[in-house]
């Protein structure tokens, strides 16, 4: 055994080691979070984890720099084959993979020809943090050194690389093994060594450590680095929710009467999945520049919440662990200390940033318990919301309307609700503002005008119906909200009601996604839905004179995002002879929010440019005579911006169900 292989091995144990601890050390950070089980249908989880990480699906949504992460990522994943040879190497000098045979040949031209690649991602990488200065990568001053040594680590790794294939070559008379193929580096070697020469011998140990000592390096800093997703964004990707309970909230057990805390003051509360998002983190940006509250001036990052998890993680845990206190540590808390009240309730819950995330992180998740804590724990929140709460609980309507007024819109259109008939083909929720907001009944009234042209037996629930209870759980309070959302699946199931339409996306979301956590389990069409299905089957006939004008669609965050549902309410208006649909530049997976989401309808915008108001110049922009739109709070919240711009003359705010009655025959 050489000199060099034992001065190796002494590095390579003293690395694995140091290695070994601080992960032993993260995990462990992570056992002072709440349980949560996510290791179930792992077969669908490997799946996320090929799709998404392996297939960088989330980061190519951004071509640009998903395309360079794409070339980074898959580089250091084939460079990893050249490592462990060298590794090897490092123990047993005359190793090789000759022994591969023709997989050489395959091995030796992608390390070429990636490796290119991966320098011109890392300098353009480089070009465009320091010389464009794309907003979403500005952070502070440690986060650019931060992100500074790791591009210069894979610099060094990929130049360590070709260094040491150039010197190999050279050192070895230019006499490649049967199946070597090194388009790049030979011509490197040829460049700058000649046959054999002590040169090339010696430069081959240099480049040989540089890679070894540089990848050592790398691999004991990312612990230290917000890089440390280079480890921990696989791992995220296969604990990510799975689609059937994506866009779920998870419950809070209300019945355990040994539980002291609901919702989360601080990291312990929080589950080791919503602390495992912020060791996953790598402050791209991407949520925050998808995030509405963020680009009209609020003071809410997502990005930040989760930095600001991690930080709090890294600076308690130790304490918890070892049930040390420390003050000026121990007597803080995340929500507060770290994270403000006003972040936290800037939120409209658009799922924007989860979307973005290209390591399905929760933010949501996160914000939403945070909000529970001020709620239920320490009853800290705006103060419009007193008035919200009373009001659900009182007349089971964020609005101060009579209950028993919930089924005045259907006076005089012959509409059976459940009590008098259960015999319905199809229950339609109405849900509150359809019942009570003077604009959006006429919505109501020409759904149901739809649904009785087309010969639809349907009932509703009149004053049996309830808030579904989205309002008050997107704002924290989880008692009120599964109040609420029991008392309807009792009324629901008492019916044994199977199929269900509504208008509204958050009263779709709830019902169909969230309900089934308490019992009730039902088919959820939204409207639009049913009007396509009703167009393509000839029920509803429209129209065939030409209506020569333009309309652009404003997508629902809670029918797009939350439910994939993006075609069936354009699809109807396409069939509409003479209208042309022009789309707005952020649409579908990309749509901006209206602003309403998460509660914040019912609450003031105090800070920077309003989200409606943002979102409707971008309509506006489209020279659109009308403005569609598949949600009352959306139609509200546009129909205000219009407002705003004193366009309201010019552009008219219609629902889908609106335009659709016009227009058919």
């Amino acid at each position: 055994m050489e000199l060099k292989n034992i001065i190796f091995i002494i590095v390579f144990f003293a690395a694995f080691a140091f290695l070994f601890y601080n992960v032993r050390r993260l995990i462990s950070y992570l056992t002072i979070g709440q349980k949560e089980n996510r290791f179930d249908n792992p077969a669908a989880r490997i799946k996320n984890v090929i799709k998404i990480a392996f297939g960088q699906t989330k980061l190519l949504r951004d071509p640009v720099a998903g395309a360079i992460h794409f070339l980074i990522f898959w580089g250091f994943m084939l460079f990893l084959v050249a490592v462990i040879e060298s590794i090897i190497q490092g123990f047993y000098s005359p190793f090789d993979l000759e022994f591969l045979g023709p997989l050489l040949a395959v091995i030796t031209i992608i390390k070429d020809i990636f490796g290119l690649l991966v320098l011109f991602s890392v300098v353009f990488a480089l070009y465009r943090r320091y010389i464009l200065k794309i907003e979403r990568l500005e952070v502070g001053k440690e986060g650019k050194i931060d992100a500074t040594l790791i591009l210069t680590m894979i610099l060094l790794v990929v130049l360590s690389m070709f260094g040491q294939s150039a010197a190999h070559i050279a050192k070895n008379g230019f006499i490649l093994a049967e199946y070597e193929v090194y388009p790049i580096s030979f011509q490197l070697a040829s460049a700058f060594y000649e046959s054999g020469s002590s040169s090339a011998i010696l430069s081959y140990e240099i480049f040989w450590w540089i890679h070894i000592l540089v990848i050592f390096v790398f691999m004991n800093y990312l612990p230290y680095s917000k890089h440390l997703h280079v480890f921990s964004s696989i791992p995220n990707v296969f604990f990510a929710k799975l689609d059937d309970k994506k866009y779920q909230l998870t419950p809070l057990n209300l019945e355990d009467e040994n539980i002291e805390q609901f919702g989360a003051s601080d990291v312990e509360h929080l589950t080791w999945k919503q602390l495992l998002d912020g060791y996953a983190c790598t402050e791209c940006g991407r949520c925050t520049a998808a995030c509405p509250a963020a680009n009209t001036g609020k003071t809410l990052s997502p990005r930040k919440i989760i930095v600001d998890i991690r930080h709090r993680l890294e600076e308690k845990a130790p304490l918890v662990i070892n049930r040390k206190e420390v003050e000026g540590i121990t007597d803080k808390t995340l929500v507060h200390d770290f994270i403000t009240d006003e972040e936290l309730w800037a939120c409209t819950t658009c799922n924007a940033c989860v979307y973005e995330c290209p390591v399905t992180i929760e933010h949501i998740d996160s914000i939403v318990d945070m909000r529970r804590n001020l709620v239920l724990m320490e009853s800290q929140f705006p103060n419009e919301l007193n008035t919200i709460f009373k009001n659900l609980e009182t007349n089971f309507t964020p609005w101060a309307f009579n209950h028993q007024d919930r089924a005045n819109w259907a006076e005089g259109m012959n509409i059976k609700t459940m009590a008098e008939d259960p015999n319905g083909e199809i229950l339609f929720w109405v849900g509150c503002a359809g019942s009570f907001d003077e604009r959006y009944k006429k919505v109501t009234k020409a759904f149901a005008q739809i649904m009785q042209k087309a010969g639809i037996d349907f009932r509703i629930l009149g004053t049996e119906e309830k808030c579904n209870g989205d309002t008050a759980r997107r704002l924290g309070n989880e008692y009120l909200a599964q109040m609420l959302m029991q008392e309807n699946i009792e009324v629901l199931n008492g019916y044994n009601v199977k199929k269900i339409v509504t208008g509204c996306p958050h009263c779709y979301n709830s019902i169909k996604n969230e309900f089934p956590q308490f019992g009730g389990k039902y088919e959820v069409i939204h409207h639009t839905e049913m009007i396509e299905e009703l167009i393509n089957d000839g029920k509803i006939e429209l129209k065939e004179k030409e209506v020569k004008s333009k309309v652009t669609f404003h997508d629902s965050c809670y029918l797009g995002r939350y439910n994939d549902i993006y075609d069936s309410p354009r699809n109807p208006l396409k069939n509409i002879h003479g209208l042309e649909l022009v789309e707005m530049q952020r649409n579908m997976d990309k749509g901006f929010c209206c602003g309403a989401g998460g509660g914040r309808m019912f609450l003031e915008e105090t800070e920077g440019q309003r989200i409606n108001e943002n979102r409707t110049e971008e309509a506006l922009n489209t020279n659109a005579d009308t403005i569609a739109s598949a949600c009352p709070f959306c139609m509200t919240m546009m129909t205000d911006g219009v407002k705003s711009f004193d366009k309201q003359d010019d552009v008219e705010v219609k629902d889908i169900a609106e335009i659709i009655l016009a227009n058919s025959k």
